[in-house]
């Protein structure tokens, strides 16, 4: 079986808020206020892969789309035993749910015939979780979100999924291929390389793409929508001191004082 992984690279969501910075001009957080990390929910598609594969065998191929450093969190992806990476080389600040859907799917149908294409349920920085079903849309096949695992099924080129919803859980089988957002659960923790397959992962090759060789505008970047304003808002806050001679004539000016605040609102 030939699964994809899609795979972000963000700004690492546990930095301290004192060290958070927006441009305000590019309406996007600044980079080199925190360290790069690996989106969470795409450790969690990679895990699910990752244990697929050790059961029934196949091959994963992971994705990522962004600039030049997003081939960390690729390396890390080899480092976990991944057998190929693609990077799709693209510079365009902020890119939208549908641009990135469109790249992936221009470099997944360059990457082969696929079974299986994994998406993380939604993305750590700008959470828009619409990426998966936009990238189905483009490579035409169903898609199945909020999913826990991925297991076998009876049937000949069919996949069983079980996925969470409001009311409980479902289990659905599927013909393949497929797109498969992954959500988080026990059962998909990210497991952590090993020191010497890290190591190993940067003498593996590492295929890069860019959006000219997908025929792929940049200009297009955007057009699905556009981020009007972002800012760190900003909370003040007064303190006003009570004074009196006795407790009993601080309490009084303290009761006054919020009457008349009262009357004021």
């Amino acid at each position: 079986m030939n699964i994809v992984v899609c795979i972000k690279q963000i700004l690492d969501p546990e930095i301290p808020a004192r060290d958070f910075r927006v441009d305000s001009v590019k309406c996007e957080a600044e980079r080199g206020s925190a360290n790069l990390v690996t989106n969470i929910f795409c450790e969690n598609a990679l895990e699910t892969a990752l244990q697929f594969r050790e059961a029934q065998g196949g091959k994963i191929t992971a994705i990522s789309c962004g600039p030049e450093g997003a081939e960390d969190v690729l390396r890390k992806a080899l480092a976990l035993k991944a057998d190929d990476a693609v990077l799709v080389l693209n510079e365009a600040p902020n890119a939208d749910p549908l641009f990135v859907a469109k790249t992936l799917a221009a470099g997944i149908r360059k990457i082969g015939p696929f079974d299986a294409v994994l998406v993380g349920r939604e993305a750590g920085d700008w959470g828009a979780g619409q990426t998966g079903g936009l990238l189905a849309e483009e490579l035409q096949v169903p898609c199945i979100s909020f999913a826990e695992n991925l297991q076998p099924s009876a049937a000949s080129g069919a996949v069983k999924v079980k996925r969470q919803t409001d009311s409980g859980w479902e289990l659905l089988e599927s013909a393949t291929p497929l797109v498969i957002t992954i959500t988080n659960h026990e059962k998909n923790v990210p497991r952590i390389p090993k020191t010497r397959d890290v190591m190993q992962s940067y003498r593996k090759p590492l295929v890069k793409w860019t959006l000219a060789e997908l025929g792929i505008d940049p200009s297009t970047a955007n057009s699905y929508y556009r981020v009007a304003e972002l800012f760190i808002p900003r909370k003040e806050t007064q303190c006003e001191f009570i004074s009196g001679d006795t407790l009993e004539a601080k309490i009084d000016a303290f009761a006054h004082r919020v009457t008349d605040c009262m009357r004021s609102m």
